[in-house]
């Protein structure tokens, strides 16, 4: 899910490439198409306005496919085994996926975590998972903290109030908050914990 475009605007500022970037939201790509409009040719970027597990494309479509913090909504199984179709023979997946850190972590953590997806588990796992789906898993990084806080955490702390005051600071809304400042909350504390992987694979020939 592109959501407006953060990545998709910045791949296309460093590729001499064409781009599909799919979202399930209308005005999140009618976004991205106003800012890439200012910048491109109009089909440079072209947008689809359907669900990542159900894409309109042809078989062997893609040299690559890249999903930022998305495929947890399919489920990172279901995700890749999808996706490894519609890339060409060699052609790469980045995917990032929440991962443990290490083998050992707190209870206050893991609890929360595994009741709200259940496929959260350590690089050796999702390296399985690739492999046993046709990639060749090729690299993995750990994303930095910054890209947690400063893109993430703090943005959303600072519409708390203004969201609230939308919602005349119903329960609901309230219990929505408290939900996103306890997960800010664990994520601070334990941070060597848990965090996002990206993970670089290629498509293997048969």
């Amino acid at each position: 899910m592109c959501g407006t475009g953060a990545s998709t605007l910045l791949l296309a500022r460093e590729l001499n490439a064409d781009f599909t970037a799919v979202d399930f939201l209308r005005e999140f790509l009618g976004e991205l198409q106003a800012s890439a409009s200012a910048h491109w040719p109009k089909d440079r970027i072209t947008t689809l306005n359907c669900s990542m597990g159900a894409l309109p494309i042809d078989e062997g479509e893609f040299d690559v496919i890249w999903s930022e913090g998305a495929v947890y909504n399919m489920g990172f199984e279901a995700g890749i085994s999808v996706w490894c179709r519609f890339l060409k023979t060699s052609g790469v997946l980045i995917v990032s996926e929440i991962n443990w850190l290490n083998a050992i972590r707190p209870s206050e953590l893991q609890y929360p975590w595994e009741s709200e997806y259940p496929e959260i588990n350590v690089a050796s796992a999702k390296i399985g998972i690739l492999e046993r789906h046709g990639y060749s898993p090729e690299a993995y990084f750990v994303q930095p903290a910054h890209c947690w806080l400063d893109d993430y955490y703090r943005p959303m702390q600072r519409q708390f109030d203004a969201f609230l005051e939308r919602h005349g600071a119903s329960d609901e809304a309230v219990a929505i908050v408290e939900v996103e400042k306890h997960e800010n909350s664990l994520y601070e504390k334990y941070r060597d914990y848990c965090s996002y992987r990206v993970y670089v694979s290629r498509k293997m020939t048969v």
